[in-house]
């Protein structure tokens, strides 16, 4: 059989099909849209497994330099992952790449969205508290106390106090607060009376935390300020935090044991809400930032902040208000909330 070749293309059959015309342009048409679902499965499969990690967070092991752990402290950064794949899926014209994006945006927007485009930092509550880690290091310590005092708030909570500070931010904060208590590296300065005050054992061996009850217009407030042990990346042993990891846990045995309805916790706890191990104190009370917080309320490092490690928790009291405060001499931003009873 002899078959006829076009001179054109040099396939079978007969005249080639102008690709201005209207049957050109349709097989043009078809080319192109098996090519779009063809084209970018990576960008798909990566879009999948972002969804999954997102999902199922909480089962990524610890056994192996605390992964699962440092994946939750910076959980609402995969989210910089889906404006890339967005382009990425735009550019390689993959149809597939783009509906699969559908899947890590909307787990995100379901974690995040309340943080990310909920503002309720506007209210005013019964009592309103400050805590910030001011830095043992702090150069500035006088206009640290002033911006610390301008919030307004009727208790204030400091953490990282040096000896030889203590005495400048109780002369800085004595025109404001009448009543304050230092144990070990943690003070708490009020315009209320203090009673009961004691060191909180964290298991560290020096005192870094506190328990006293604040005497609020509304009734009494037993108020915690606790400062964790710090947690470091190291690239041979991953994340370390297993001595913040104990004090957590005993941190939340003291707060288990509390007698008084009303409980609020002020301070640098070096983990996020997301963090598995400190569900020992995030299982029995809830976040004043993340119920009525401005945006991630994110506090540390104050220079380009990343995570919220610094936290206000509430037990028996209902936040309505919580916010980031500006910049001080402190490598961490304070943090604000006010509650009602």
């Amino acid at each position: 059989m002899v078959q006829a070749y076009t001179q054109e293309t040099g396939q079978p059959g007969g005249a080639p099909q102008p690709a201005g015309s209207p049957f050109g342009r349709l097989r043009d048409r078809l080319r192109d849209s098996r090519g779009i679902w063809r084209r970018g499965l990576v960008l798909a499969a990566f879009a999948v497994l972002l969804t999954l990690i997102m999902v199922f967070h909480a089962d990524i092991p610890n056994r192996v330099g605390n992964l699962g752990s440092l994946l939750e402290t910076f959980l609402p950064w995969l989210g910089v992952f889906l404006p890339v794949l967005l382009v990425l899926g735009l550019v390689r014209r993959s149809a597939i790449a783009l509906v699969a994006l559908v899947l890590p945006v909307t787990v995100w927007l379901n974690l995040f969205g309340g943080l990310m485009f909920a503002d309720k930092s506007g209210g005013h509550g019964d009592l309103t508290v400050v805590t910030h880690n001011v830095n043992a290091d702090n150069a500035e310590p006088v206009a640290t106390a002033k911006d610390v005092a301008a919030s307004g708030a009727q208790v204030v909570a400091l953490e990282e106090l040096t000896t030889k500070a203590v005495p400048t931010y109780t002369k800085a904060l004595a025109g404001s607060y009448r009543y304050h208590a230092v144990q070990g590296t943690v003070g708490v300065w009020s315009k209320y009376p203090l009673s009961g005050t004691k060191p909180v054992d964290i298991k560290l061996g020096w005192t870094r935390a506190l328990r006293t009850t604040v005497t609020a217009p509304g009734g009494e407030v037993a108020v915690y300020v606790a400062h964790l042990p710090s947690v470091r990346v190291k690239f041979n042993a991953g994340f370390t935090a297993g001595q913040r990891d104990a004090s957590a846990d005993a941190l939340g045995e003291a707060i288990h044991d509390e007698p008084l309805d009303k409980v609020v916790l002020l301070g640098d706890l070096n983990g996020t809400m997301n963090d598995r191990s400190l569900a020992s104190v995030t299982s029995q009370m809830r976040s004043a930032q993340g119920a009525t917080g401005d945006g991630f309320g994110f506090s540390w490092p104050a220079s380009f902040p990343m995570a919220r490690i610094d936290q206000i928790l509430v037990r028996g009291v209902n936040p309505v208000s919580a916010w980031t405060m500006s910049q001080t001499g402190s490598d961490h931003l304070p943090v604000a909330a006010s509650v009602t009873f």
